[in-house]
């Protein structure tokens, strides 16, 4: 079982997890994790390549099969279906993206709102091509003809339009060019700021992530080894030497 999941400020969580296993077919992957995501913080789950972390948010979001008490905003979930998780105001950001390819730009926003009903949707579409005017410009293209960056922008805006209290991040740095990269994290952190969402990232690029995290979690085998404030993480010797490099 992991440690008492610790959040840096100290809010009742949005998210608790605590004992979740899951994996896949007979192999467990997931030994027991605990982890908390206060309402409007950003939280970081760390991790080598194996550790969990997208089993981790499978299961989150109920994909996978798994076993332990979840709740959201005080209500369980760990027995709801995919479609009842995002009606709770759960929406995930998949790694590889998950647009679909064969669907305009502005079909697949229309796709991520299925869960509403009203008008109000074509003037959702209008705010987040606001935020990421790249899309406004390839509204008309195929998802799949975009590059990896405007993808990872689509894909952002489409999980969005279900208007989540919590997103789930998977690696969305994930084979994108530096710059994007920054840009894309930027867009992360003042929607953070500005509208109070609460944002789950598993991230491998630790030092992009601690610059936006409130509470961190580091995962391994599994499990849940340490956690607390970007900053108490960042000053732990065993996570700099493992995830950041000095």
């Amino acid at each position: 079982m992991s440690p008492e999941p610790t959040n840096a400020n100290g809010v009742a969580p949005l998210l608790d997890v605590r004992g979740l296993t899951a994996g896949y077919g007979q192999v467990q992957v997931l030994q027991g994790l605990n982890l908390r995501v206060a309402q409007g913080e950003v939280a970081v789950i760390l991790g080598a390549n194996g550790a969990g972390k997208t089993t981790t948010m499978r299961a989150i979001s109920g994909m996978i099969a798994r076993k332990g008490a979840i709740t959201f905003s005080g209500d369980p979930m760990a027995k709801r279906s995919p479609d009842e998780i995002v009606r709770m105001g759960i929406a995930q950001v998949p790694q590889g993206r998950g647009t679909f390819t064969d669907l305009t730009v502005e079909d697949n926003l229309r796709a991520g709102a299925f869960v509403r009903k009203g008008a109000d949707i074509e003037a959702d579409i209008q705010e987040w091509f606001d935020v990421f005017p790249r899309l406004r410009e390839r509204r008309e293209q195929k998802a799949g003809s975009l590059s990896g960056g405007e993808q990872q922008m689509l894909a952002i805006a489409r999980a969005l339009m279900s208007r989540p209290k919590l997103l789930l991040c998977d690696e969305p740095s994930l084979g994108l060019a530096p710059i994007i990269t920054q840009e894309l994290f930027a867009v992360l952190q003042r929607l953070n700021a500005e509208r109070g969402l609460s944002i789950l990232i598993v991230e491998q690029n630790a030092n992009l992530a601690l610059g936006i995290a409130h509470s961190v979690f580091v995962l391994e085998t599994g499990a849940i080894v340490a956690s607390g404030t970007a900053e108490e993480i960042s000053n732990n010797d065993a996570v700099r030497k493992a995830y950041l490099g000095y």
